[in-house]
């Protein structure tokens, strides 16, 4: 199998993009023989076709590896333990991702049944020695006794309860949406630069549309396009009645934002002080509400983009590879609220997760083709033999 570096071999260093370097990095990685590895977050800024090969490479090395990840595919696919940090502590699961949702929800109940019985247990230990007080103040041939029952309820009370439940991540995004007219995106001949050629075609309300394809073809560029923001742009874009734009940028650099915190941001949207909160909590950010945008971690600037964008109240979401800089949790409670948004979402993302539930794909090659893929399993063929597009069951080219 032609793995992504064999065409790097005549190409200094300097030369090669950022995803390029990773892929070399851990090309060589992954085939040095060490004993142990340690990857943090290797399938970040991977496209799809790329992570398939890191899956192949990861499944062949002979080496203990530990990896943090929130790719849920890639966990599924490799991992053969997970190691669970949440709350004080962690815990394991001697199994793979597929496995570990319904392992973790037996665990939760598990725990929330032992505390129950420690709880019990020591309002019977204490209701007991108080009988037995009572009991020595009437009759001092019970004072040991008493004595005996308030050691041990002292003594459980001292070992402490076991661990609670891990409370859930409480997070909940309300994409609210409009509707608009039946046509939302009309593309005459669109272009950009020469990163890919004239294609045509219409997005109609209601849709979930995946841009897809490998690094660098140009996926980015056409939906900064879509938010007006595009040099180089041939043919035209054109949007129906009645619509409005919204985007989310995967680089969460806004220097808009940049010396006021979260709550103030907030604050242009929600004038009153207490539903500001509210909806920082509903995003988890309550405990940030008072710190600056600019020292906020990846995740808390996607979170809170994200919670601008839903209080903008768009009916069409541009969404730039949104999940990236997300948890799990995040990313589940971001797939739920487009689920359920009543307007149209474009999205470019290389999550193989999030994009399962999308409508249709288009898919820009590195040649700069222009296809159209009806649905996941289709696209997914299309990125794997892209030199098969032509012959693929259903895929529609796009280039005028």
């Amino acid at each position: 199998m032609k793995t992504p570096v064999d065409n790097f071999a005549t190409r200094l260093v300097s030369q090669l993009s950022g995803g390029e370097r990773k892929r070399l990095v851990l090309d060589l990685l992954l085939t040095s023989g060490a004993d142990v590895l340690f990857l943090d977050e290797p399938d970040n800024y991977l496209d799809i076709p790329t992570r398939g090969w890191l899956e192949e490479q990861i499944k062949a090395c002979k080496s203990t590896i530990l990896m943090v990840s929130h790719d849920r595919t890639l966990l599924e696919r490799v991992a053969t333990k997970i190691i669970a940090v949440e709350g004080s502590g962690a815990w394991v699961h001697g199994g793979s991702y597929v496995t570990f949702p319904e392992a973790r929800q037996k665990r939760q109940e598990l725990l929330g049944d032992d505390l129950k019985r420690w709880n019990d247990e020591e309002r019977r230990l204490f209701h007991h020695m108080k009988i037995m007080k009572q009991r020595a103040a009437q009759n001092f041939k019970n004072a040991t006794k008493a004595n005996g029952a308030e050691t041990r309820w002292e003594k459980f009370v001292k070992a402490g309860p076991p661990p609670p439940p891990v409370p859930d991540q409480q997070i909940y995004v309300r994409f609210r949406g409009a509707d608009s007219a039946r046509r939302v995106v009309k593309f005459e001949s669109v272009a950009i630069g020469e990163l890919f050629m004239p294609f045509s075609d219409e997005v109609h309300f209601g849709e979930r549309l995946g841009l897809i394809g490998p690094n660098g073809t140009g996926k980015t560029h056409l939906l900064n396009a879509l938010n007006g923001k595009a040099e180089g742009l041939m043919g035209d874009i054109t949007f129906g009645p009645r619509t409005s734009v919204g985007m989310f940028n995967q680089v969460n650099d806004r220097p808009e934002f940049h010396g006021r915190e979260c709550i103030e941001i907030v604050r242009d949207k929600l004038s009153d002080e207490q539903k500001s909160m509210g909806a920082l909590a509903r995003y988890g950010l309550r405990n940030n509400a008072r710190q600056e945008f600019q020292t906020l971690s990846g995740g808390q600037k996607a979170r809170l983009e994200i919670l601008s964008l839903e209080l903008a109240g768009h009916n069409v979401l541009l969404l730039d590879e949104p999940t990236d800089n997300l948890d799990i949790d995040s990313s589940e409670a971001l797939e739920r609220a487009i689920e359920g948004f009543e307007g149209t979402v474009i999205a470019v993302s290389h999550d193989r997760t999030f994009l399962a539930n999308f409508d249709r794909f288009i898919m820009i090659t590195d040649d700069g083709d222009v296809y159209e893929l009806p649905d996941f399993d289709i696209a997914l063929a299309g990125l794997s033999a892209p030199s098969e597009l032509a012959t693929l069951r259903l895929a529609k080219p796009l280039t005028v």
